[in-house]
């Protein structure tokens, strides 16, 4: 449970780049006590950690966060709230974010590293997507986008196979398009993990290749429920 709003505070630290604000939010989690809310995405790339607890411990995480986020070459703006009012908290996006935490609704922690690649260009983030997942026993574990054409893939592995990958999908990524920053979070906090998508494994789908091969799906599909019809009944 979250303490009385009067001895709490909020803290916000702002970049241009999704790896980025993972990375900040994460020396943010570390630096000091505070809880991570989540992210804002507001389109043309910025994005915003946000954190709550003790005014003390925001203000060494905000001053954390500003610190790591200038050596990205990524800062924005930063921001400590004393004391928000309850119909602020209510108002802003971020309350469902602090109500889930309150509720204490977090995700299972993987223990895991987690790795992000972010490119200007959808395909050149699936293009190191796919590389990535090729390259090492990694998890594509989903993507982010903030506006201004960038996009973040997103893996999680053993830190070794992590890096490996990673460095695999730089390299499609430069190949393909644009490759905008990329961050491995080693050993991330639990309130990372309910930050960001959790990993999930599916089974791929069976889909026809061509459109070709599509037709004649159908077109057997068609010959059987023909055949149906044309069976006298016993």
């Amino acid at each position: 449970m979250l303490e009385h709003y009067e001895e709490t505070a909020l803290g916000l630290v702002s970049t241009r780049s999704f790896p980025a604000i993972v990375g900040t939010a994460d020396m943010m989690l570390k630096s000091a006590n505070v809880h991570l809310v989540g992210y804002e995405r507001i389109g043309s790339g910025y994005c915003t950690a946000v954190v709550r607890g003790k005014t003390p411990d925001v203000r060494l995480a905000v001053a954390a966060g500003v610190e790591t986020a200038e050596k990205f070459g990524q800062l924005v703006s930063s921001l400590v709230l004393p004391r928000p009012l309850p119909n602020l908290e209510a108002v802003l996006p971020i309350g469902s974010l602090l109500a889930q935490l309150v509720e204490g609704h977090t995700t299972e922690f993987t223990d895991q590293a987690i790795g992000l690649l972010e490119t200007r260009g959808f395909p050149a983030m699936v293009g190191a997507a796919d590389a990535m997942v090729k390259a090492a026993e990694v998890y594509f574990s989903g993507y982010q986008t903030i506006g201004a054409g960038l996009c973040t893939a997103i893996i999680r592995g053993h830190v070794s196979s992590v890096i490996y990958a990673i460095e695999a999908g730089m390299q499609e990524a430069e190949r393909i398009g644009e490759l905008h920053a990329v961050m491995v979070i080693p050993r991330p906090m639990e309130d990372m993990e309910h930050t960001l998508p959790a990993m999930v494994e599916r089974q791929p789908l069976r889909l026809p290749i061509t459109v070709k091969e599509m037709e004649r799906e159908a077109l057997n599909l068609t010959a059987r429920q023909a055949q149906t019809l044309l069976v006298p009944p016993q």
